[in-house]
């Protein structure tokens, strides 16, 4: 049964960027400490990290982020989602309008412009064909932005929500829980590192 998964690291004080973000500074002042964990070495922070890519059939994830990894100094075959772990899913952007032109021609992008209900929908119809293609269960996993997750978890869209507390306070930036309706949340997994706190929640 394919899950909606909204996966993202996020600082102690709640937020998953540092402050002034941008194209070419994607996780703000101080936000690289947020992805410490998805570059160690720890066993534990890689069978995370290869447990959640191995699950992703598509991915869903707003139109400042896409802008980020798109850019110039976002991805490349080394460095991305799942870089070296896994094949490549679909994504799924959300955003007013689709690009002009995409440099990460070798991903699958689909640009959906009538909210985030209908990109998880067309996530969805992703992630069941390659679980179909592959004979095992695959999920949609939102990556962020936090406004695209926080707009998930209000919409009443999200089963799991996979938190990377990094220890770090970055004091501003882009926070993950923005208010809206109150989500009850039911603790399945604790993963402690020296560069995490891998928690995992469903989503009532």
């Amino acid at each position: 049964m394919t899950r909606i998964i909204a996966d993202i690291s996020v600082s102690l004080d709640g937020f998953v960027t540092g402050p002034d973000p941008g194209p070419a500074n994607g996780l703000g002042t101080g936000g690289e400490a947020l992805h410490t964990w998805a570059f160690s070495d720890d066993p534990d922070d890689r069978r995370v990290l290869r447990e959640a890519t191995a699950r992703s059939g598509a991915v869903v994830l707003g139109r400042r982020l896409f802008d980020v990894v798109d850019g110039p100094h976002g991805w490349d075959d080394t460095t991305g989602y799942g870089a070296g772990e896994v094949g490549k899913p679909a994504f799924v952007v959300v955003t007013s309008a689709p690009p002009a032109s995409v440099r990460l021609t070798g991903l699958d992008w689909t640009f959906v412009t009538s909210g985030v209900a209908d990109a998880v929908a067309a996530a969805r119809e992703r992630a069941e064909a390659a679980s179909a293609r592959g004979a095992k269960d695959l999920d949609v996993v939102l990556m962020g932005g936090g406004a695209t997750i926080a707009s998930a978890l209000r919409a009443g869209l999200v089963d799991t929500l996979a938190l990377h507390l990094a220890p770090v306070v970055l004091g501003a930036g882009t926070p993950l829980f923005t208010g809206g309706a109150p989500r009850a949340l039911v603790q399945r997994s604790v993963v402690p590192t020296t560069t995490a706190t891998h928690l995992t929640y469903d989503v009532l």
